[in-house]
Parts: structure tokens; sequence; C-alpha cells
């Protein structure tokens, strides 16, 4: 098997893929700098059992440290790359563009290059939905246009995505990027909607909803999200000839902001109080993925029904607070 590198490895979707991988015999180096966005608490309680494994190593660093990282990894023999460190959420990125700008986009730019150094020809970047904007046609497909961001993050991703594609074209890698729709599940980042929503339910606080409800997501479950991400690494790899694709990793379905409340009430057995709030600047109004692309070239399939995933959510995050 092969020796992968997962840059963001101790967050959400890191700490979750990088036990995937570790599991179906990949060894893993994992970096992560563990930025104080949220607390370090939770991202080290998320890897904490891949520590004890002999194929799994942990590098606390900053991607755009290239100097450093081109030392330690210095005869490493990484076979692929998968890029998910970076700095997200859409609100903050309005309130403090310019760092969005060097974690996102020069991180990225950063990581690209360590792996032209280590001559990595295997390379996933995760992307985002954000890159759409507020696209009138619906669901979203990779050929759809995306010149029109409405945040500085998405504005960042799709940075990325060009990024990428000028080292398949210089270097002849092989790149996926991987647009991500509003992955949830245990572990999750305590800054996205689903966590903040069911902590405050918790505390019986009042829930604060943006707009009328009425704006919609495709939310998708980690574990869908983590195959995908799988899926993508074992074509990439077995490429023949270097190719760049773009793929939409989602749930295939949405589900309206206003009964995301109510299931999160249902799955922790509290009535929400909601405080009605004007709509946020940035915000898209609806995002669905067509992942057409992704079944026909992965055979990607979204298994985790969202009344399924938010039970198993808050089973999870309630034995967290306990």
């Amino acid at each position: 098997m092969a020796h992968i590198l997962v840059t963001g490895g101790a967050g959400f979707i890191g700490g979750h893929l990088c036990r995937r991988l570790l599991d179906i015999g990949h060894s893993v180096t994992a970096i992560d700098n563990f930025d104080p966005f949220y607390p370090r608490a939770i991202k080290e309680g998320g890897i904490r059992d891949l520590l004890t494994r002999s194929e799994f190593a942990l590098i606390e660093a900053d991607i755009n440290d290239l100097e450093a990282l081109s030392r330690d990894l210095h005869g490493a023999k990484i076979e692929a790359v998968v890029h998910l460190a970076a700095k997200a959420g859409v609100r903050p990125s309005i309130e403090d563009p310019v760092s969005y700008q060097k974690a996102n986009i020069q991180g990225t730019l950063s990581v690209l290059e360590l792996a032209r150094r280590l001559e990595v020809k295997t390379f996933l970047f995760g992307s985002s939905s954000s890159v759409y904007g507020n696209n009138m046609k619906v669901p979203f497909s990779e050929g759809d246009p995306v010149e029109h961001p409405i945040s500085p993050y998405a504005a960042t991703k799709r940075a990325g995505e060009l990024l990428a594609h000028t080292y398949h074209h210089l270097f002849g890698m092989t790149v996926h990027c991987l647009r991500f729709f509003t992955v949830y599940g245990p572990r999750q980042r305590p800054d996205l909607a689903i966590h903040k929503f069911a902590r405050l339910l918790l505390d019986n606080q009042q829930i604060p909803m943006f707009g009328d409800g009425g704006s919609s997501r495709d939310y998708t479950f980690v574990s869908d999200i983590v195959d995908g991400v799988s899926r993508s690494l074992k074509r990439a790899m077995l490429a023949a000839t270097p190719e760049y694709q773009i793929l939409n990793l989602g749930g295939n379905g949405t589900t309206r902001l206003s009964d995301l409340i109510v299931m999160l009430g249902q799955g922790l057995g509290v009535t929400p109080v909601i405080n009605r709030l004007p709509r946020e600047p940035g915000d898209v109004d609806h995002t669905w993925a067509d992942v057409s692309r992704a079944h026909s070239l992965l055979g990607y399939k979204p298994e985790i029904q969202m009344e399924d995933g938010i039970r198993m959510f808050c089973d999870w995050l309630v034995d967290y607070h306990e």
C-alpha cells in the first residue's frame, strides 16, 4: 500500500480520512498546525487513537513553512498528497480576508510546491461548494460557471483549484479537486451550524436563524465524504496518464434550514426556540450537488440519509458533552 500525506490531518474531515486510510492499509503522515480557530483539545481528541499506530505520524507545522516541511519530509517516499488544510468559514473570511488568503491560497501553493519537490504525482485538493456562489441553476454541476464567488473563502477555494491545474499542466501531476458540500457528523467543528445549533439546544438557548429559514443546503455525512475521497485517491493513483478532474462530493439532496432545526430538536429531545435575524452577507441561498460525475468516475454513492446522520451526530454530541 501507499504512503499518503494528509494536510489538515487532525481536523474534522482530516481525522476521519486518516483513520480510513490506515484501516485500508496505507501509511499516513498528517500535517496540522492546530490553528486556534477552535479548541486544540477537539482535534487532539479526534486523533488520539491514531497516535498509537506505528503506520501513522503527525507533524505539527504550518503549511506555509515550506523549507521546514521539505527538510522534515526529505526521503519520505510519499506517493500522494491529500490537501485539506485551510481556514474555513464564509463569515469569518469576510471579517479577516487577509489571513484566509495566506492560509488558503499561499498555503495551497506551498503544498503544491512541496509535492513537486518530493516528486509526488498524485494530488487531491479539498475544495468547496461555495465556489458556485448564488448559482441559480440547481443542482450544481462541475461544468457550471464559477467566476462569481460571493465570499473571500469561496474565492480562495476557486484560486486553489486554478493553482492545482497549473501544477497539473506544468509538472504532470494527476489532480482531483473535490468540492465538498456542507460536511457534518461526529467530531464536527463547533463553529458549523449543526454543531453550533445542537450545543445551543442542549444549553436551552435560542437558535439564531438568519433569514426566513428557507435557505437550503446539501448536507453530506462525513463517512460519505471520506468514501468519496478514498475512491478519488484510488483512481488518481492508478491513472495511466496525468488527469485533472473537478468532482462534486455531496449528499445529492437538500434540507431547508428550518427543517434542519426541527430535526436537531427531535434528535436531542428539545423544542427549539428561534431568534430570527437578518440574512448575513456572503451566505448563499441554496446548495445542491449533482454527483453524477463522481458516481460515473469513482462509483461514489452517498449512503447516509439526513435523518439518520443527524441522529448519529446527536448521539455523539450527547456522549461528548457527558
